[in-house]
């Protein structure tokens, strides 16, 4: 038998080895698909959220004021700068009253307010500070009122100062503005929460961060001018609302603060 030429075989069928390299990359492609959704696809930032994502900025914005209004309760807390003075906020607030912290540069006290009820916890330099327009000796007024939880009376400019931080709905309203054309699209991460955020003027006109997951609900603020920051949490869950025992409430009557401040 005489031996077969180098090269006299029988050859492959064309396309053969191009096929084969095709399938190879098929099945590697398959093997991918599990971890990186398909080969050749973008992986879906909104895959698995709400679905605000995928709406307009301004759509976004008023869904998210929509949550915030229907919401019973929210935890605020942040530093919020207000005609000139700055307020670190921790307060649970409620539909029918609000309780916490309110912090200035000079003082920090508490603040209960229970239906129209506004009680007001402080030590005595705050109140000194409060009075010291009035005639009589402040000092000593103000160490009976130090450490104790104040009634404030309703016509006293301490209630329309402070009233205002326990009000639910006005305090949303006065710090969910954002100023200046919308834009939407960058994505966070709160506290294991992912987010969309809003931008108004490019950031000058501040920036809020929507939840995209369940209720489309206002999570962070960035104030226009950097006029604070604000975390909203616990929306909805139970804040526990009830006057101070007799004991620890002064009543001070019609009047608190010596005016003119």
């Amino acid at each position: 038998m005489s031996a077969i030429p180098p090269g006299a075989g029988p050859r492959p069928l064309p396309g053969t080895r191009r096929t084969g390299r095709a399938a190879l990359v098929g099945a590697v492609c398959a093997a991918l698909a599990v971890a990186l959704t398909g080969c050749g696809e973008e992986e879906d930032p909104d895959a698995g959220t709400n679905g605000m994502g995928k709406l307009p900025a301004a759509k976004i914005e008023s869904k998210a004021r929509a949550a915030a209004q229907r919401a019973d309760t929210v935890h605020l807390s942040g530093n919020v700068v207000s005609q000139g003075r700055t307020y670190k906020l921790d307060m649970s607030l409620a539909k029918d009253g609000a309780k916490g912290e309110l912090t200035t540069k000079a003082a920090a006290f508490q603040l209960l307010r229970v239906g129209e009820a506004l009680y007001l916890k402080a030590d005595a330099a705050f109140w000194a500070g409060e009075k010291s327009g009035r005639s009589g000796a402040p000092d000593q007024a103000a160490n009976k009122l130090g450490g104790k939880y104040v009634k404030v009376p309703a016509k006293d400019p301490v209630y329309k100062r402070f009233s205002g931080f326990t009000d639910k709905d006005t305090l949303l309203a006065g710090l969910l503005g954002l100023h200046g054309k919308l834009t939407a699209g960058d994505r966070d991460d709160l506290d294991g929460v992912r987010t969309i955020r809003l931008t108004a003027a490019a950031g000058s006109g501040g920036t809020l961060d929507v939840s995209l997951e369940g209720t489309p609900y206002p999570l962070r603020l960035r104030r226009a001018g950097g006029a604070g920051v604000v975390r909203f949490a616990d929306w909805g869950k139970s804040v526990d609302l009830k006057a101070p025992s007799k004991d620890q409430v002064v009543d001070y009557g019609t009047r608190i603060s010596g005016g003119g401040r």
